[in-house]
């Protein structure tokens, strides 16, 4: 089952939607691609979530495709501005090729992708006049730190917010030492993307784990659902994974079903502990 989370004006969203980073790029994995989506959509998971960077476009095209035909009210669709596009001379136009590329009339959510020089109270002043012109439904930010978040909820608007969206896993929980309480104490729950981390050593270095293969057999999964369902497992929080295949779709909706035991969630917290002081916030 998708877990609810309620966003800050009281709207539902289950803890797993579809992420799409790199997705669109490659013309030959286009169909699998569009098929992946299609395939969470209908079993229940509707959240989208992409960006103008993403392919500079090319995600979006993508998620267009493959939304044809679904019921817009009833998917939950998420974008990102670019920091050099999020003042008032180009927002208004970026948030336009972006519904464009989507085939849509809005975005249920609108995040700046990361912090750049256009100060917030400008970006946020932006925001909600895309909300008042029925552009967007309610906006976001993506990897901001605590001193960042604290910063945009003293300019105008600010507690308009709505999520932080950042980089969390099993091997890279920094976010729980201040940056997350500060936030679910603020009703802005967290979007975590690459839960199952980007690949590499890191990702080699985690699958590889006593700790995460045991808990793969004991539940007859793989490690890589063990650190989706980590994930899930946590308070107010939305995980993005990507699955550019079906059958990888499949194994990521298999999760919802999962619930890690406390003694899982120990045995994991030994391996993999939790941050003991202030951490610099990790983008991959």
């Amino acid at each position: 089952m998708n877990k609810k989370i309620f966003l800050s004006d009281g709207t539902e969203i289950g803890n797993m939607g579809i992420g799409t980073w790199y997705m669109g790029d490659s013309p030959n994995n286009r169909n699998e691609e569009i098929k992946s989506i299609r395939y969470a959509l209908d079993h229940g998971v509707t959240t989208i979530d992409t960006a103008e960077m993403y392919g500079n476009g090319r995600s979006e095209l993508l998620v267009g495709e493959a939304i044809k035909g679904y019921d817009r009210k009833k998917l939950f669709i998420i974008s990102k501005v670019l920091p050099n596009n999020a003042g008032k001379n180009r927002i208004f136009q970026a948030c336009e090729n972006t519904l464009k590329r989507l085939g849509t009339d809005y975005l249920d959510l609108y995040l700046l992708h990361w912090r750049g020089f256009v100060p917030f109270e400008e970006t946020i002043e932006c925001m909600e006049e895309l909300k008042r012109k029925g552009k967007i439904r309610r906006w976001g930010v993506s990897n901001m730190d605590i001193y960042d978040m604290e910063e945009i909820l003293e300019c105008p608007d600010g507690e308009n917010c709505c999520v932080n969206q950042v980089l969390y896993h099993l091997g890279s929980r920094g976010i729980e030492y201040s940056l997350k309480p500060f936030t679910d104490n603020h009703n802005i729950p967290t979007i975590a993307y690459c839960p199952v981390a980007q690949g590499g050593r890191l990702r080699k270095k985690l699958l590889d784990s006593a700790a995460v293969k045991n808990i793969a057999e004991k539940y007859n999964i793989t490690p890589i659902q063990v650190l989706l369902s980590f994930v899930l497992n946590q308070e107010n929080m939305i995980a993005i994974p990507k699955a550019a295949q079906v059958k990888h779709m499949k194994e990521n909706i298999e999760c919802l079903d999962i619930k890690l035991s406390q003694e899982d969630l120990e045995i994991l917290n030994k391996e993999f502990p939790a941050p003991t002081r202030k951490m610099p916030l990790d983008i991959e």
